[in-house]
């Protein structure tokens, strides 16, 4: 099965009347939405009571919870303090996520800054082996750690670099971004045929098993010569990528993900557009 959900509340959850993320989860059952992101982007703030809450309420509505780490996360940072607040900015994103009972936490693994590419990258894979390990000090080895692919020229985790974290641990899970993907390939996911080819990298590289439980974001978005800009929504038809052409796909394929929608302030009502292209391509198979 595959799950949708958004990233966050939409604004319409807002305009209802609803102000806290305990109360999301009813809503977005309404909609035929069973997963959840809760992003941790700014900062871990959350008290452990209202976690412990949002786990109770997404379970009772059959919501399935991930997170998203801090963004000021770098494993390739060389100053060793700023990398030890990396790995605690992990720390304490999974700690809450293990309270929600979410497993995936997903992560942004970092920027090349003054290094060279290559070091970068090597730096980011030995520190989310370090992250695993640390987690699991903590009895947190139960949390999956989703390094994301980014959608900046800067940032350390194109689809190739992700797909090598991947590989060099098998208890990572990639968050495959199909916005920052088609960002960094300046409009690159433009047809079923571009969809097709990152799907068969991933059941290339990391096998087919592995590939059908991918974590996935997905929004369209506006890109320059650097790449990611901002997000967008699905009611902006000038920006892709558009979920059509990946939905026929995951079908085919028999995928299992979980799906995340990211678009600014639609999340749910375009997570559930996805959810309900999915239906008809499963329907059409």
């Amino acid at each position: 099965m595959i799950r949708f959900g958004p990233a966050g509340n939409s604004q319409s959850f807002y305009d209802a009347g609803y102000n806290a993320t305990v109360q999301a989860f009813a809503w977005i059952q309404s909609m035929g939405l069973t997963a959840y992101e809760y992003s941790f982007g700014r900062g871990v703030s959350l008290g452990e009571d209202t976690a412990t809450a949002i786990g109770e309420e997404a379970a009772a509505h059959g919501v399935a919870l991930s997170a998203h780490a801090p963004y000021y996360i770098n494993l390739a940072n060389t100053d060793s303090e700023k990398r030890e607040k990396s790995f605690g900015y992990i720390l304490s994103a999974a700690r809450m996520l293990s309270l929600m009972g979410g497993q995936r936490l997903v992560v942004h693994p970092g920027a090349t800054r003054n290094l060279e590419r290559s070091h970068a990258v090597e730096l980011c894979t030995q520190g989310l082996k370090e992250a695993r390990v640390r987690l699991a000090d903590e009895g947190l080895s139960h949390i999956v750690l989703c390094p994301e692919t980014m959608g900046k020229k800067g940032q350390i985790g194109d689809l190739e670099e992700t797909l090598a974290f991947c590989e060099a641990d098998e208890a990572l899970v990639p968050c495959i971004d199909f916005a920052h993907i088609h960002a960094l390939g300046q409009g690159q996911l433009a047809d079923t045929e571009a969809f097709a080819q990152v799907l068969d990298a991933l059941e290339s590289r990391l096998g087919m098993e592995r590939a059908r439980l991918m974590h996935v974001h997905f929004s369209t978005i506006e890109y320059g010569a650097s790449g990611e800009k901002k997000h967008h929504t699905f009611a902006e038809p000038e920006y892709g990528p558009r979920f059509e052409h990946l939905a026929p796909l995951l079908v085919q394929r028999g995928y299992q993900a979980t799906i995340i929608c990211e678009s600014k302030g639609t999340m749910a009502e375009d997570a559930q557009a996805m959810l309900v292209l999915y239906q008809e391509a499963l329907a059409s198979q």
